[in-house]
């Protein structure tokens, strides 16, 4: 289950971006492709998004502004390097005039770079942002984590350190540190900044939630579940979700399914609710109803959350020994999901089975 969590925080880190908000373009004398791209986006239809985008790259329209929702969506899909190209050229159609645009492509350039294992060129987008503001927080990050990966652990301390420093109350930021460290195999390291983290006064019902979380990270399930009891009071759906996955690393699959349940009265659009019963179902050899529970889920507007869906649909099918359909579906997940390496270690067993 410790893996499970972990998941949401790399979607986080690959979408920490998301929320960046495009300044100083002026508008096209059309717009109608370029917004529905963007439309697009917000409902995770990345593919559509992307059709939208080059039809509004063909028809004229702003290409900064479509170039750059070509490259999120090209994000989206796990087409790193496409999408650094379609920041590229955005940037390339930028002007002086346009300072705040340049620094939000590189963030996002920066951000897809590294998610395509470009180190050198993540420190490179990193470095010529900080030139325009060294008071930005995310290439500190980046580049922190590009040299870790590169084997440069001293580097990398210096400027994990720095942007914390920068935001020392941003426990995402410690989370998504721990995960980079994780990933390096170097945990040990990685866990002295979740101790930081727990160390400042939590203050609001999201502060307290994401202390779960550190808790959750740290496989100190008893602490977490200490640290929800504000977040769960009050309904809050991230730090209910978190208590179904804290009920499911102790195997207490009653408790995870009835914590689902109250998710889903919340909120009947909530995916990751319908991925929980899923997975409580499956904990209990019911295959059938994880089925269910997961073909509901599919059929929400959107596709934000459904991955997890898509690859418990995998594992439904092959409890069921149909493996001819599992296949299938596991052949259209890794499509769809190129750099996630689950997917392609089912579609060897699977094709193992033939």
């Amino acid at each position: 289950m410790k893996r499970e969590g972990k998941r949401y925080a790399k979607a986080a880190l690959v979408l920490m971006l998301a929320a960046l908000t495009l300044t100083g373009c002026s508008p096209a004398v059309s717009t109608e492709k370029t917004d529905r791209g963007y439309d697009a986006v917000e409902d995770a239809d990345y593919q559509t998004a992307e059709k939208d985008f080059e039809t509004a790259l063909t028809e004229g329209e702003n290409q900064v502004e479509a170039y750059r929702g070509l490259g999120i969506a090209l994000m989206g899909q796990a087409k790193y390097k496409e999408a650094v190209d379609a920041f590229g050229y955005a940037l390339a159609a930028t002007d002086d005039k346009m300072p705040d645009t340049v620094k939000d492509l590189l963030l996002y350039m920066e951000s897809a770079q590294y998610r395509n294992a470009d180190y050198q060129g993540t420190v490179r987008t990193a470095e010529t942002a900080l030139e325009i503001d060294d008071t930005l927080k995310e290439p500190y990050f980046y580049r922190g984590a590009a040299y870790l990966y590169q084997g440069e652990q001293d580097k990398a301390k210096t400027n994990f350190d720095y942007v914390v420093s920068l935001d020392p109350k941003n426990y995402s930021l410690y989370l998504n540190i721990y995960q980079v460290y994780s990933d390096c195999h170097l945990s040990g390291i990685g866990d002295e900044y979740l101790q930081t983290a727990l160390g400042s006064q939590p203050e609001s019902t999201e502060d307290w939630y994401h202390i779960g979380q550190i808790y959750f990270y740290l496989e100190q399930y008893d602490e977490a579940a200490t640290a929800l009891n504000k977040p769960v009071g009050e309904n809050y759906v991230p730090a209910l979700s978190l208590m179904g996955q804290i009920y499911l690393a102790r195997e207490d699959y009653d408790n995870a399914k009835a914590i689902y349940s109250q998710v889903n009265s919340i909120d009947k659009d909530s995916t990751d609710s319908y991925n929980g019963l899923a997975l409580c179902a499956l904990a209990q050899d019911d295959p059938d109803a994880a089925l269910q529970y997961i073909t509901e889920g599919l059929a929400l507007p959107g596709n934000e959350g459904k991955q997890d869906l898509y690859f418990n649909e995998i594992v439904a099918y092959e409890k069921n020994l149909d493996f001819l359909t599992a296949k299938d579906k596991c052949q259209t997940y890794v499509q769809n999901y190129p750099t996630d390496e689950k997917g392609q270690r089912e579609l060897t067993f699977l094709n193992s089975r033939n």
